[in-house]
């Protein structure tokens, strides 16, 4: 029998990996995990924790302008960019800390540095050079920004790396993209003061979303100031006299300090010795994975943005603890990708769970939607215009409600509760045996009690 250096080596310090490496050591097995940049992945120290942080520095501004409303005087108020800063390197060095606490606690190896493939049971770690070797090993390397190598001046441009370390809050911006990152990104930086241009090849922003959720977002941005040019896209960045140069296929050049590409994340499994150890990818650098999230190689197993199934911090920890329920505790367990709750962070809030009314539309034959747009009740002293959209989709034939979506303020929050609603099964009799809670947004969603309109075949009667 052979003997190996590891029960299980784990290859990247993000949410999922940490969750394998720390559960599997937990359990008595013989764990190191390497990771070459810092623990906490994307999330915890360049993606959703720092950009929520963001996120509601970039909201004070319209705090401080609705208080007005309700008899409050605030004086004059400033920002200061390098004190968000400080802020938020602070407390993401706090999660850090944490996530190494936690697998030092169950007795995991924690290295510092980048690891790679030779073979199907051996690393090699790049910093000292040396050779280990495991029975199992877990890749969870992530995703990495599209850097898009073909737009001239791209190199002059950063990603949403980069926009969390800025050294001055630029006086204005032109974001590329039209997905999550870009939206989001657009709000937080015209909240916090700057200029802000979208610019996105498609049609509507937000592709894979609700229509009426994207056209109500799209709206809500335009009326506070962010300039949104769609079925456009860069033809190249260059250096000006003040800052950068950008020339647009359909609306001439815009001038802006900063240029920020967020057309897409890639998988980051470039480099990692794939090929040497048999482990397949497909054309994008995704690591091909079967049910149980196992790689053509049956000893390596793969979890999270790297694997490019669904791009979110909760399903790679998801993936890890049935990565941990087959491999170590004789309980193949496959992950649910199905009826996941998401949620834009944009200024209003997105939250969605299960099927966008289109998708509804080529499911099923018969589908009801119950529709509801209406002026929040802070917005009747605050004088914002803005409204918010409830929709609850649901298919006519069984009385589920298969898709439920929110624009509005805390649409995040109310989409986890509606997470669990439409997990269980639950039909629109159920939302309507359910009391209201008074006053609050969240109780039209159980008053909607006659659809808006149906869908038959797809089509809107």
């Amino acid at each position: 029998m052979t003997a190996y250096d590891y029960d299980l080596f784990v290859i990247g310090g993000g949410s999922g990996g940490v969750r394998s490496a720390r559960v599997a050591a937990a359990l008595g097995k013989k764990v190191a995990i390497a990771e070459e940049y810092r623990y906490g992945g994307t999330c915890v120290i360049r993606g959703c924790v720092p950009k929520k942080l963001f996120v509601y520095a970039s909201q004070y501004r319209e705090h401080f302008e609705d208080a007005a409303g309700f008899g409050w005087t605030v004086g004059e108020s400033t920002f200061d960019w390098k004190r968000l800063i400080a802020a938020k390197d602070a407390e993401i060095a706090r999660l850090e800390g944490l996530y190494k606490k936690g697998l030092s606690g169950a007795n995991a190896e924690i290295l510092e540095t980048r690891a790679e493939l030779v073979d199907r049971h051996t690393v090699r770690l790049v910093s000292s050079g040396k050779t280990v070797t495991a029975k199992t090993i877990v890749i969870a390397t992530g995703g990495t920004p599209n850097l898009h190598p073909a737009l001239p001046g791209h190199n002059l441009c950063i990603t949403s790396n980069e926009a969390f370390h800025l050294e001055e809050l630029p006086r204005s911006i032109v974001i590329v993209g039209g997905g999550y990152i870009a939206v989001e990104f657009a709000n937080i930086f015209h909240g916090l003061g700057v200029e802000t241009t979208l610019v996105y090849r498609g049609a509507e922003i937000l592709s894979r979303f609700d229509q009426d959720l994207r056209h109500g977002l799209h709206e809500a941005m335009v009326a506070k100031g962010i300039k949104i040019q769609c079925h456009d896209m860069l033809k190249s960045v260059a250096k000006g006299k003040d800052g950068l140069i950008v020339e647009t296929l359909n609306n001439g050049t815009i001038d802006a300090d900063v240029v920020m590409l967020a057309i897409g994340r890639v998988p980051n499994s470039l480099g990692l010795g794939l090929e040497a150890a048999g482990v397949e990818t497909n054309a994008q650098g995704a690591i091909v994975v079967d049910d149980y999230s196992r790689t053509s190689v049956d000893n390596i197993y793969a979890l999270g943005d790297v694997t490019d199934r669904v791009q979110l911090t909760p399903v790679a920890i998801h993936e890890a603890m049935c990565f941990i329920e087959t491999e170590y505790k004789n309980n193949p367990t496959k992950p649910d990708h199905e009826t996941i709750a998401t949620a834009v962070f944009s200024q209003p809030e997105i939250g969605t769970v299960g099927l966008s009314e289109e998708e509804a539309g080529k499911r099923y034959s018969d589908v009801e939607v119950y529709r509801a747009q209406f002026r929040p009740m802070k917005a009747t002293l605050s004088g914002r215009a803005e409204k918010m959209i409830m929709k609850l989709i649901v298919d006519a034939a069984s009385r589920k409600v298969v898709g439920a979506h929110i624009l509005g303020h805390d649409a995040g929050e109310m989409a986890q509760l509606l997470g669990i609603t439409l997990k269980a099964g639950c039909t629109k009799d159920d939302f309507d045996r359910t009391m209201a809670l008074h006053p609050t947004a969240a109780e039209e969603l159980v008053t909607m009690y006659a659809p808006s309109y149906r869908l038959k075949d797809g089509v809107r009667v």
